[in-house]
């Protein structure tokens, strides 16, 4: 069917619209990383820009020649987000099934103790004290995996409204007729059927892990082995701010600061840390969408 003059006017002024917001996201990520291989004099002389005066990789050389295992720092956050990713979406999948059901005793408190964690928190001392006194997680992996990230109340309504709205319950009442279990019915029949929601709460998930820093800075005070790639670039920028604050009380910090590409590095660091969400991204987009559209309908 033909589209009237004004539909096309409206199209065009929206495609122009949607070009303008995904160039606002994308043109500061790659002005940082243009500045990233800025040389730190120039960038500082001159400000950031598109096409520098002069180029250099020594902000990268220095992060990886500081003495800090950047490789090793990688590897944590690559566990850690596979891990936690994993341990989230096994606590999310299986609770928002439970609660999707109509018949269940108690479905209201539970709707709601989980809807009462979005309004409030015990707060960062209480939950501190919790998990340091009770289930000892300083210095250990489990600091980093469990405290505040391993379920969130906001993944369990959405992924909850899916399998109300989308999973269609005469479906689950053929497969118990024919003798499936529930367990066998929610691997089988009801996990299948969530795809698309699973992969949006599994990139949630995911990249609230891999940008935590957080809790390794609470809860590892010795284990600096234990730390992230936010982490450990997090430790880098204090002591380049400590040695700048410092320089003229500490020996030989001037020229230990002089060769510490400052702006460049920080350039560098926020690389660093967002271009695997950058890489891996693309490969996983394909159910974004339609689970986040479909899992935010009212059910």
């Amino acid at each position: 069917m033909r589209k009237s003059q004004g539909e096309g006017i409206f199209l065009t002024i929206g495609h122009l619209i949607i070009l303008l917001c995904a160039l606002c996201a994308v043109i500061p990520i790659i002005l940082i990383c243009i500045s990233s291989f800025t040389d730190n004099d120039t960038l500082i002389r001159n400000g950031y820009a598109f096409f520098p005066e002069k180029w250099s990789t020594y902000a990268y050389r220095y992060i990886f020649n500081s003495g800090n295992s950047v490789v090793h720092a990688y590897g944590i956050s690559f566990l850690l987000t596979i891990v936690g990713t994993a341990l989230s979406l096994a606590v999310t999948t299986s609770l928002a099934y439970v609660i999707s059901k109509k018949d269940l005793p108690g479905k209201g408190i539970l709707v709601f103790l989980v809807f009462f964690t979005l309004l409030f928190n015990g707060g960062l001392v209480p939950s501190y004290m919790v998990y340091t006194r009770i289930f000892h997680v300083k210095n250990t992996f489990w600091g980093l995996l469990f405290p505040n990230l391993l379920m969130n109340g906001f993944n369990v309504l959405l992924m909850k409204s899916y399998f109300v709205t989308n999973v269609p319950n005469e479906i689950l009442e053929a497969a118990c007729i024919d003798g499936s279990g529930e367990c066998r019915t929610f691997f089988q029949i009801a996990v299948p059927l969530a795809k698309p929601i699973i992969a949006t709460i599994g990139i949630f998930s995911g990249i609230a892990y891999w940008n935590d820093w957080m809790n390794g800075y609470i809860y590892l005070t010795k284990r600096t082995d234990l730390y992230s790639i936010q982490n450990l670039l997090n430790r880098m920028i204090q002591n380049i701010q400590y040695i700048s604050q410092n320089a003229t009380v500490l020996a030989n910090a001037n020229a230990g600061l002089a060769s510490i590409p400052a702006v460049s590095v920080r350039m560098a660091m926020a690389v660093l840390g967002v271009l695997p969400v950058i890489v891996i991204y693309p490969f996983i987009q394909n159910n974004f969408v339609k689970g986040i559209t479909l899992g935010g309908i009212k059910g």
